[in-house]
């Protein structure tokens, strides 16, 4: 069974992308993408079918991770059948995501990414699109997305 991870932003143009982009390169580089997928979305409809913000896209050049097809989407009530674990950005995205489960869920998890790092847990991640801050943005989602990846493959036995 593929196990589905889904990155959650307000517009899926910063945050979410990145997430999406460093944890399919960890991923990849465990030599577990037969096994586990991922995307992301936005709570929001404003950047539909756009690419990643130009600083999210700058960072992941500079760190070598590609981002090659990943376009904004919004979120869906879907989302809830289709991912196993669904992280969020911050804890309005978190209320956005609760709005659509519905009582419907096939989803095990949903949380917030930082909740995976030993400095900020529980914290938000800050929207680089309004601080600009995609340096320190990317060095969050690097640690969370390394320690989800590791916490993922102890609880799904992987």
């Amino acid at each position: 069974m593929k196990i589905n991870v889904l990155f959650v932003c307000l517009g899926n143009i910063c945050r979410s992308p990145m997430a999406e982009a460093v944890f399919r390169d960890k991923v990849s580089n465990a030599e577990l993408s037969d096994q586990i997928q991922m995307d992301s979305a936005g709570t929001g409809h404003w950047h539909i079918g756009k690419p990643p913000h130009e600083g999210t896209r700058s960072i992941l050049m500079k760190k070598n991770i590609s981002y090659d097809g990943i376009r904004a989407r919004q979120i869906n009530a879907d989302d809830y059948k289709n991912f196993t674990y669904i992280i969020s950005m911050d804890d309005a995205n978190v209320s956005e995501v609760e709005k659509l489960q519905k009582g419907k869920t096939d989803t095990l998890y949903a949380g917030k990414l930082l909740d995976f790092h030993p400095d900020f847990d529980g914290g938000d991640v800050p929207d680089p699109y309004l601080t600009g801050n995609f340096e320190e943005v990317y060095d969050m989602i690097d640690l969370s997305c390394t320690n989800l990846l590791a916490w993922i493959r102890r609880r799904e036995s992987i």
